[in-house]
Formats: C-alpha cells, structure tokens, sequence
C-alpha cells in the first residue's frame, strides 16, 4: 500500500499540524503550500492520497482536482476546507474529490477517513 500523503495547504500552522499527526500515523508525508506546486509535485510523484484545501495560492483545489483527474491520475483527493457549504462540497466532488471534511474538523475523523480512502485504493488496486 502507498502510504504516502500529499498536504495542500497554505497555512503553515495547520499544515504543520496535519503533517505532525499523519506522520504519528506512520504515513509518509509531504507538503506544498499552492496549488501550482502541487500540480507539479503530483507530475513527477506518486501518493497515496491528496489531502487538499479549496482556497489555495497559484491554482485553487478544485482546479488542482480537476486538472489531476483530466491527466488521468486517479489518486484520492480528500478535500479539507474552511467552505463547507453543500454546494461547496457537491462542487468538490464534482471536481473529482474522493471525500470532503470541512474545517473544523475533528482530528479522530479526518484519521479515519485518510485510513478508510486508503484501505478502499488498496483493495481495489488489489481487484
């Protein structure tokens, strides 16, 4: 399994905090802090799962989405983001998102979803 997570996020401190709790998780992880830089990263890397926010620097997380999902690259997208409103979260999937949590979150869910997105890859890379 790929253990390996790509944090999207501009924050530094709740970057650094998401990056701080994963990496207790025992998954490999890595952060950019724009959209751009992720698209690149994502070009040249593989991960598990994206853990990615809507209001990004460069390129905004629906774009960066999309943008994968037209590439082809079908790695899970886990979008984190203060926009929680439905319509914001209908568009996040739309976009090619896996899964939407918006912030607040609760750390014991967010956990639980990064191992559920993950367990499903695996199974059905596995299929």
């Amino acid at each position: 399994m790929n253990s390996t997570v790509l944090v999207v996020e501009d924050d530094p401190h709740l970057a650094s905090g998401i990056v701080e709790n994963l990496r207790a998780e025992n998954y490999d992880v890595y952060t950019v802090g724009d959209g751009r830089a992720a698209l690149d990263w994502l070009q040249n890397k593989q991960c598990g799962l994206v853990v990615l926010d809507v209001m990004l620097p460069q390129v905004d997380g629906y774009t960066v989405c999309r943008t994968l999902r037209e590439r082809g690259d079908n790695t899970p997208v886990l979008f984190l983001t203060a926009r929680g409103d439905p319509q914001d979260r209908v568009y996040g999937l739309e976009a090619g998102g896996d899964d939407y949590l918006a912030k607040p979150f609760h750390l014991q869910e967010f956990l639980l979803r990064v191992r559920a997105i993950l367990r499903r890859r695996e199974w059905y890379q596995s299929v």
